[in-house]
């Protein structure tokens, strides 16, 4: 396995392949990410895994500084995993026009407005970030095929339209979400839970199973109003036993739109704050079928 820090460099190592699979990350490896590099195992010989620390997704609340780097133990994860080829550029690789304390001279991808709706309500500019970090990782690797988790469903569902939209030449291929005993889904931030938090954070994904279970035992022919009304007895569930909850929104899986009726194929998404840590999570489902 290599590890390359230049865009030089990988050239050089990816001129020699014939089908080459993408997998970017910003580190700090887990199951979930180990599912994604073994998926793009079983599409080409060769797999690149990035991992960056991506500086433009960041916002004010969040903490760049302190965002774990592990490079040397996901290094150890991604060879047993069989990765070919780790990618860790710096910031200055990334962005050229980096100045050591600012991005402003760089140019951004603009995200469509549903970025602003859902996670990009309470963080704005982040899918800016990780548009414009997706399209230049695309623009140096030049996959064939391009792996990413549904764990955010958002950001894969920009990705997409990024993909489509600027004519990459790439397949993207998603993961589905690994998950925890009792059914929290990996993540990085995990990691700052506690023992006695992590039996909490269960709560997220289970309330999420609960405004399911809502939408089907009701009767037919649910409303907007309906909808919206389970939306918001889910969200207070999750108050009440102390989490800070952004959304719990229903949405249909092809346009991201907030769902107007039960029917379809739809996706149920959560935001919550658990004391300090932010986690999300989603559950896709077919809602019943027209009469």
């Amino acid at each position: 396995m290599l590890l390359i820090h230049n865009s030089a460099e990988l050239r050089g190592a990816l001129s020699r392949q014939k089908q080459v699979a993408f997998v970017p990350t910003m580190g700090n490896l887990h199951a979930g990410h180990l599912h994604l590099v073994d998926m793009a195992k079983h599409h080409a010989d060769c797999v690149v895994v990035s991992i960056f620390v991506n500086p433009l997704q960041f916002g004010h609340s969040d903490d760049l500084e302190t965002y774990p780097r592990t490079l040397e133990a996901d290094c150890k994860k991604l060879k047993a995993a069989g990765a070919s080829i780790v990618f860790a550029p710096s910031v200055i690789e990334m962005y050229p026009s980096y100045d050591g304390e600012s991005l402003q001279q760089s140019m951004f991808i603009t995200p469509p407005p549903i970025s602003s709706e859902l996670c990009g309500a309470s963080r704005p500019g982040h899918f800016e970030g990780v548009l414009t970090v997706v399209a230049k990782l695309l623009n140096l690797v030049q996959p064939d095929v391009a792996v990413f988790g549904k764990k955010d469903f958002q950001q894969l569902f920009l990705i997409k339209k990024l993909v489509n939209q600027f004519n990459f030449s790439v397949d993207v291929i998603a993961g589905d979400i690994i998950r925890e005993v009792g059914g929290l889904a990996m993540s990085s931030r995990n990691n700052k839970l506690t023992a006695d938090e992590k039996i909490q954070a269960m709560q997220l994904n289970l309330s999420l199973k609960k405004a399911i279970q809502a939408i089907n035992s009701k009767p037919a022919n649910l409303s907007e109003k309906d909808i919206r009304s389970i939306e918001e007895e889910s969200a207070q569930s999750l108050t009440e036993e102390g989490w800070q909850v952004d959304y719990i929104s229903i949405r249909s899986t092809i346009t991201l739109k907030p769902a107007l009726s039960e029917h379809g194929d739809l996706i149920v998404l959560g935001a919550a704050t658990l004391n300090k840590t932010r986690l999300i999570d989603n559950i896709e489902f077919c809602a019943k079928p027209l009469n």
